[in-house]
């Protein structure tokens, strides 16, 4: 789900109103690749924390970086990235201080049960043969996973045969859909979602990691949080053990 700024406030206003009740909430915008792996970080965290509420949201990075600048009410960003909490620290809404790297990302083609595209036997040049019409990707405008596909197209030499088959969906959640419906034959995705329900029957093959940058996602405290000292306790929770337990059951590479 892409969360827009009407909702982001709606859900800031909930959680003004939990804090009334006496209950402490923390408004956390997390990529959309985190799908799985963050509701086990909040149950995790609310467990610790008794009388807190870990309020969650998930997005594109990109589309999160521009509701930010518009003022949502978010205490914490997981990004998908480095590079959208580094602009943020630039421009006065974060501090370097509160930013963390919290996990590696790693890029999978996904395809349904049943089907066999050949990539284990030719890699990233199976999709140019002409029975896969339609390759799901996350928009790289907004979504680092989308740029870092882009990425091992063009270093694999293939990007140019397989441009006019792209679906672009607005997160890797929308890709994933597009390949789970049929929209799409195949979808590239962030290894953590194929370990969710509606992925687990596929075909998973790993994009070799040579072929893309490395994909460092970043935690970081937003300036404007109502609970600051909350938010780094959320922070030191994620990259702590309890949760780099959970991200490495999810796939992720740990700093």
């Amino acid at each position: 789900m892409t969360l827009g700024l009407p909702l982001a406030l709606a859900l800031f206003a909930a959680g003004a109103a939990g804090a009334q009740d006496g209950k402490r909430t923390l408004s956390v915008a997390a990529a959309a690749n985190l799908k799985s792996a963050a509701d086990e970080l909040k149950r995790g965290f609310e467990a610790e924390q008794p009388g807190v509420e870990v309020r969650l949201a998930l997005g594109a990075s990109g589309t999160f970086f521009a509701q930010l600048q518009q003022g949502a009410p978010f205490d914490v960003f997981l990004s998908a990235d480095r590079e959208y909490p580094a602009k943020l620290v630039a421009a006065g809404l974060a501090a370097a201080a509160d930013e963390k790297v919290y996990a590696f990302g790693k890029l999978v083609v996904w395809s349904p049960p049943g089907s066999a595209p050949g990539l284990e036997e030719q890699g990233l040049a199976a999709l140019a043969r002409p029975e896969i019409e339609r390759i799901a990707v996350a928009n790289p405008a907004v979504a680092p996973f989308g740029r870092a596909t882009e990425r091992a197209l063009r270093s694999a030499g293939v990007h140019g045969a397989v441009k006019p088959k792209l679906v672009l969906g607005t997160s890797v959640a929308q890709a994933a859909q597009f390949a789970t419906t049929g929209a799409a034959d195949v979808a590239f995705l962030p290894y953590s979602l194929t370990f969710g329900e509606a992925l687990s029957g596929g075909r998973v093959f790993l994009v070799p990691e040579a072929l893309y940058p490395r994909i460092e996602q970043s935690a970081i405290v937003l300036s404007g949080s109502r609970d600051p000292a909350l938010a780094r306790r959320f922070l030191a929770f994620v990259t702590g053990a309890k949760g780099r337990a959970v991200l490495a059951r999810y796939g992720y590479g740990l700093p």
